[in-house]
Parts: structure tokens; sequence; C-alpha cells
């Protein structure tokens, strides 16, 4: 293998354009705090904005909805404006010298002024470098965030003449609630002027400005020279804010903090070595595991202490807690990855939603800070967790998270709960399916009798997850029932339906039972973000089933090759992909072929494989890594908090965990000559390729580990905990 650092192979614009909704600047693995500029999109920068607002300290990423962050903005100015609404003051900015790497990002404004930005785990950092002889201006906002990111109380104190503290209400992701973060503020030299604005003005001298929504902030004055600021965030209180910057950014300069960021990054990216000539192929697929190690985010102090789901302040001792839980994203992908590469980080995100689950009651779906948003429908929690005691990562928690999945399956929080759970459970455990009910009550932006269709498919594959669990625990008569709960996918299926030559499909129900009427799969009705010709594939643990109901094995195919546009991919694949399945980032409905850019179909491709197609599997996949390129539009759909991009690692390393719960990975083409996954257990899993070239379509013709011919059908979890090499010998398609 080379030695090319990790670090230089990422490119952290991919992402920023065609809603990926990824952020350039600076963060930590995991980290809470981070330093990024501020645009005019809802999720911070985009790569085409004119001006940048600030460098803000809070982002999410990939993620789809609306309030993503971007608290505590700060801008360097020349000198105070005359307006401190942050659209009208922000700075024009060039993308000449731009830099975005992991764990540093550098820009130059208008009037001269460069900005670096670096991070620790809890703290996000710039550093300002003013033209000569200016004495510049740094202007702190608290009154406002990303765009369409409501701030709806602020604070702000001038505490001595190097820091500031204060707080900042926000609104939670997708709908939650307000939710408080406490912010320091501190710089590594004296301020000689301040002063503080609000909405009736700016009022120099004064040290504190607090109260309801509207514009607010601090500005400090310095003489000439580089100024660094470092700003830490905690949503316990002012003292674990202070406490996160003295620990983490204390006494070091920001070339020490940058240094030490990068190292992280080097570190944590040297988890997987490629070999491949082709410098885009080396920044996609680096930048994709980037985008993966950037979440879930640490959620506890440096002292431990974290607000829970109770609102109270607990203490996570000699572990780290971690939270913002995009469950319905991360559960088909990024969670496998991570439990696969990140084994100790693993082992805390299990427990912290465990903590979810002992201090608000019940489990997350899409939990956010420390509320449940309700965001998303299904149960995708259960296979979260299912995949994480299969992983081993519950060791000495088995029968708590057994228990806490049972209560989630079997029950319906009650209405004084802020969670929603599965609230189609009453009709479903009763009649097999979740009704679809477009008036049923909601707690948050989702409820799944709203989309009952597709509820009722991600019910299903959440049970028989659980079943695989409950009698690998010796619960036998749970395993039984959860898997017979497994086949209710099949309640659903309506063999009268037809579209585009093929009978019977997936159908929404009515709560008596009666089917909806009128109906067409590839409608919106019953289905959440896709319709009934994704969500068909959605019971990959049931393949005979599935199989069955289709006419069998060359009927599924047929049908198969029609939803990916198969002939057409062999022609031409990137042409096809971009032309023939859904491209817009949220076109989700009137269709009826592959969406690349969604999570309802991500595993679509190896249901080929899983009725002994394995080739054309290989085809598909290779056809859909045209989509992820090396520049800002590299990403496909939004990345939903590393998702999509844990997919595209998965699909080059030729390896893919289609059916949650079972520990078994379906192989295909890789994309690179050798691949080398360093396992925290010492060991490593080498894939070798040797005539692997990404830009051929190539299928697998055999696999071998050490002398042993191999299955092309499955690659199991306890091969690549011992450490093995997969080599695998490719046939290139003539195109």
């Amino acid at each position: 293998m080379d030695a090319l650092d990790p670090i230089e192979s990422v490119n952290t614009f991919i992402g920023t354009k065609d809603e990926g909704n990824t952020f350039p600047g600076a963060s930590m693995p995991f980290g809470k705090a981070h330093s990024s500029p501020v645009g005019s999109h809802y999720a911070g920068y985009r790569y085409d904005d004119e001006k940048i607002r600030g460098f803000g300290h809070f982002f999410l990423s990939g993620a789809g909805c609306w309030e993503q962050g971007g608290l505590v903005p700060i801008l360097p100015v020349a000198r105070l404006p005359r307006s401190f609404d942050h659209k009208v003051y922000a700075s024009a900015y060039s993308h000449d010298g731009e830099i975005g790497k992991p764990g540093y990002y550098k820009v130059k404004l208008a009037d001269g002024i460069t900005v670096e930005c670096t991070a620790t785990t809890r703290a996000g950092v710039e550093r300002y470098t003013f033209p000569g002889g200016v004495e510049g201006v740094l202007l702190v906002n608290v009154g406002q965030a990303n765009d369409k990111e409501p701030v709806s109380r602020s604070s702000v104190r001038v505490v001595d003449d190097r820091t500031i503290t204060g707080t900042v209400e926000t609104q939670a992701f997708c709908g939650g609630r307000p939710y408080l973060t406490y912010f320091t503020t501190r710089f590594d030299r004296p301020f000689e002027s301040f002063g503080v604005w609000d909405r009736g003005g700016a009022k120099a001298g004064e040290r504190a400005s607090g109260g309801g929504a509207g514009v607010r902030g601090a500005w400090v004055k310095f003489s000439p020279g580089p100024v660094t600021a470092a700003t830490s965030l905690s949503q316990v209180d002012e003292a674990g804010a202070t406490g996160n910057l003295e620990r983490e950014t204390g006494g070091k300069t920001f070339d020490e903090l940058r240094n030490e960021a990068q190292q992280a990054w080097r570190d944590e990216l040297g988890c997987v070595e490629i070999e491949t000539d082709d410098w885009d192929e080396r920044a996609v697929f680096y930048t994709a595991l980037y985008h993966v190690l950037l979440q879930p985010l640490t959620g506890s102090d440096v002292d431990g202490r974290y607000r829970g789901f109770d609102g109270e302040v607990h203490r996570a001792d000699g572990w780290t807690y971690y939270e913002y839980y995009s469950l319905w994203d991360t559960y088909r992908a990024h969670n496998q990855l991570l439990a696969l590469l990140r084994t100790a980080r693993s082992k805390d995100i299990a427990r912290s939603v465990l903590a979810i689950h002992e201090q608000g009651g019940w489990l997350p779906r899409w939990a956010f800070a420390n509320q449940e948003t309700n965001c998303m429908t299904g149960d995708p929690v259960t296979p979260f967790l299912v995949d994480l005691w299969r992983f081993g990562h519950l060791d000495g928690l088995e029968e708590q998270a057994y228990a806490a999945l049972v209560q989630n399956v079997d029950g319906v929080p009650p209405e004084s709960s802020r969670f929603q759970g599965r609230s189609g459970n009453p009709n479903y455990l009763a009649k097999g399916f979740v009704q679809y009910d477009k008036r049923f009550p909601k707690k948050g932006q989702d409820t799944d009798p709203h989309h009952g269709a597709s509820a009722t498919l991600e019910y299903a594959l959440a049970d028989a997850t659980l079943a695989i669990m409950a009698e690998e625990l010796g619960h036998a008569e749970d395993a039984e029932r959860f898997r017979l709960r497994g086949l209710n996918h099949r309640t659903l299926w309506d063999h009268t339906v037809t579209d585009r030559g093929f009978s019977g499909f997936p159908r929404p129900k009515l709560a008596d039972g009666s089917w909806l009427t009128p109906y067409t799969p590839q409608g919106a009705d019953g289905f959440h973000e896709g319709t009934a010709w994704q969500y068909q594939w959605l019971a990959q643990h049931d393949v005979t089933g599935l199989v069955t109901a289709m006419g069998g094995v060359a009927a599924a195919e047929a049908r198969l090759d029609d939803f990916f546009a198969y002939p057409d991919l062999l022609a031409d694949p990137a042409r096809t992909v971009r032309e023939k399945w859904v491209v817009g980032p949220y076109d989700y409905y009137n269709q009826f072929r592959y969406n690349p850019n969604n999570e309802p179909d991500l595993h679509a491709p190896w249901m080929y494989a899983l009725i002994g197609k394995p080739e054309k599997t290989s085809v598909v996949v290779r056809a859909a890594q045209t989509l992820f390129v090396n520049g800002p539009a590299g990403v496909t759909g939004n990345d939903d908090l590393g998702t999509m991009s844990a997919w595209y690692v998965f699909s080059a390393l030729g390896l893919y965990p289609a059916v949650p719960g079972t520990g078994e990975f379906v192989p295909h083409a890789p994309k690179f000559r050798r691949a080398v996954v360093h396992l925290e257990n010492g060991r490593d899993v080498v894939i070798e390729a040797e005539a692997a070239d990404p830009a051929k379509t190539q299928v697998v013709r055999r696999i071998r580990s050490g002398w042993r011919g191999r299955s092309r059908d499955r690659v199991e979890l306890a091969q690549l905990w011992q450490g093995t090499t997969l080599e695998v010998d490719l046939h290139t398609l003539s195109n």
C-alpha cells in the first residue's frame, strides 16, 4: 500500500451543492462543535453562495430538514456595520485559495481578511488575519444562525477583555422543540474596546444583552494583528462550556490545535487504506469516509456531564455520551460501518441510546440533542440496536436492550410522553398492518399512519430482525411471534394491481382492512418519501415470500431489470443513472425506478444477489458509484448524517450489509485493486481485486480466502472479526 496522507485525500467541499447539505469547515471526529462558514442555505454554506455571514460553531452534516444550527457565528470586519443583521453585513469572499480539509478550513474575505478554522471536540476555533494596520472588529452574533434556523431567545455577556459568554435558544431539527445551548468564546489576546447590540441598535461599552427573538450580539475591537477566537458549546451550563474550552484549548496556539485536529483525523481515516492511481477516486472515497466519521456527535462535556432526555443533567463516567441520531437513515448502512470500523465508539453509541430509553422512557427515532423529534416513520431503532448487538457492542447490556426493544415493538408511548414510537401498533398488532390515515394525530413532524404502507414494511423488517436477537438470547416464544410478524409485509400485497406489465404491489389499507382506492404504485399515498416501486424491495428478510408473490425468480429478476433500467445500464451506465433514475434530491414520488438519492431502496441493488443473480448487483452498484464525484455536487441527495457516504464506502469495498441483524455481508465487485480495513482488535480485512478498474463494468467471478474458494453469496461477520484476506477475481463486461 502507498503512504499517501489521507488528510490530503479529503475534499470537504464535496456535498456542498445540489442539497448534499454537508459543511466544508473544520471539525473533529464525532465532534460536538465545529467552525464553518454560514451562507444563505439552511444547512449553512452552499458552494455558490456569494457571501459569508459568519463562522458558526454547530452544524449537522447532510441532513434534509431546516433548523440545522450555525450557532454563534462570528464575522471579522474592518469597521462596525450600519446594520447588525448578518444578511446585510455579510462579506463577499473568493474561492481562490479556499481550502477545505479535515480539521482545517481557509478562506479570504473582502477587505483582505483571511479566516482559518480548526476545531477541538467541543470547540470551534478561528484565526482572523487582518491586512496590515487594520484594527480588526469581530462580530459575535447570538441572535441569528443558519438560514431558517430561528433563534427564540439569546443572551451575551462580555466577561473580561478576552472572554464572552452567552446562551442561544434555537428550534430543534424538523419541527422539534426549542433547546438551549451555552457558549464561551475566548480570544488569544485582549481586545481594546467592545459593545453589544440588539433591536435597539449598538451600545458601545455595554457588557450584556438578553431577551427574546431578534438581532443580538457583541463586538470586540483589536489592535492590528492576527486574532484567534475559540468558541466552546455545552447543553449543560456555562461552566460546562467554559470547562470544555479550558480543557481542550487552554494555552495552545491555533497551529497546535490545527495539528492536533488533523492528526486525530489522520488516525481515524487511516482505518481504511485503498490502492488506486486515480486521485479523484481517492478523494471521493476518503471524503465519504470522513463524512461517516462526523457523527453521531459527542454529547457529554469534558467532565462527563450531559443533559438527558428527562431534562436533567447526568454524567457519563468512563465513557462518552453521543447524541443526534438520524436512525431512519443510519440504520441501513452507517451504523454497520461504524460498528465494523470504530468498535469502541459504537459501544458508547449503544450505551447512549439505552440512556435515552432510561431517561426518556422510550427508544428514539430521530433524536436531536436531548429530545425526540418524531421525524420520519417506521421502527429504525430496532434494527439499529439489534445490529449493534450482532456486532458484539452490547456486551453485558443485552437483556436491558432486549427489554427496551420489546417495549418498543409491542407498545405505544402514552399520550403524556414526548415519544411517539410505533404509533401504528394498535392496528398492526391486531390486523397485521398499519392503517393509512392522514388525519391520525401526531406529536411531531411525522406519524406512522400517515404513511401506513411503508410503516408496515418497516415494522415487519424490524420484527424479523428482533426475532434473530430473541432466538439467540433464549426467548423462543418471542422469537416465533416476531418471526411471524416479520411476514406482515405480505398483508399489503395486492395481486390485482398492475403497472408497467407487472402484477402485484404493496398497497395501502384503510383501518377497516379495505384497500386504498384509487391507487397507483407510482403515487405518494401511503408511502414515506418513496413509492410502492421503491418500497416493494423492503422485504429482504423474506426473499422467498417476496419472490413467490412476484411470480418466481424469473419474474422478480425481470422486475428488477425494469426497476434499474438494466439493459440501458449495460450500454451506458453513467448516462442512464442520471437520466432514468431519480435525479432530484426531493423527487420522491411519481417514480418507478431506483432512487439513489434516498434511503428506502438503498439495499435494492443487492436484491439481485439475494435472488441468485449476483453479477447484476455488481453492474448496478458500479453504475450508482458514478453519481459520487470529486466536486461540490458529488453527493447524491442529502448525505443524511453520513448515510449516503457509508453506502458508498461499503460499495467501494465490495461488501454490503443488506439484511439487518444477520451479521452477513453480500459481496459484489470492489472498486479498488486493494483495500485494507484495520480493525480495532488489531486484525486486518484485506480485499484484493487485482483486475479492478473503476472505469469499467465488472462482476465477480470468484472469491477466495486462503486456499479455499468461497461462495459469492455471503461473507460472515465472524470471518471479518478474525481477520481475513478476500481475493476477488473479476470479469469485465463489454459495454
